[in-house]
């Protein structure tokens, strides 16, 4: 089912984050692995947010959160973790990474991401998907992964420029 009409919706931040971090819970617990205090930290403040955050945004939030400094490496593994685990994307053009909202199933990754504001939403259309599929397979290409990453402006900053102009 195309989701692209719901991208950037307003909705309760609070419980957005609250149902990332219980369905991370879950879903470790299933599959039999540590989600450690710090693995869920990192998670937690990626959410935070639906702006995409580098690993040295990161290490400088848990900085100010903690009592004790985090080494880069430590901070790598974890999101080497989120993303085995596929709790998080990875926005290439940014280096950063964003939540990813259904962890439970795989999924291509396509992204609208706001040049203004920061925002990033992830996008499910399966005409998308399938063009890329037949696209690929025209040109003789077995497609393993997609990601796709569109730049603009959100609902919100389209307004505001529009209505600067």
């Amino acid at each position: 089912m195309d989701n692209a009409s719901l991208a950037f919706r307003r909705h309760n931040h609070k419980h957005c984050v609250n149902d990332a971090l219980h369905s991370a819970v879950t879903l470790c617990e299933e599959r039999g692995v540590r989600l450690t205090p710090l693995r869920k930290q990192v998670l937690e403040l990626i959410w935070q947010s639906h702006k995409p955050l580098g690993a040295y945004a990161l290490i400088d939030l848990l900085a100010a959160e903690a009592t004790r400094q985090v080494a880069p490496p430590t901070v790598y593994r974890a999101l080497d973790f989120l993303l085995e685990q596929k709790l998080i994307h990875r926005i290439g053009a940014l280096n950063a990474f964003i939540g990813c909202p259904h962890p439970d199933h795989s999924h291509a990754s396509h992204f609208l991401l706001c040049d203004e504001c920061g925002r990033a939403e992830e996008i499910h259309s399966k005409a998308v998907s399938d063009s890329i599929q037949k696209a690929a397979g025209a040109a003789g290409f077995a497609v393993t992964s997609q990601s796709l990453e569109v730049f603009g402006l959100c609902p919100d900053c389209h307004k505001r420029s529009s209505a600067d102009a």
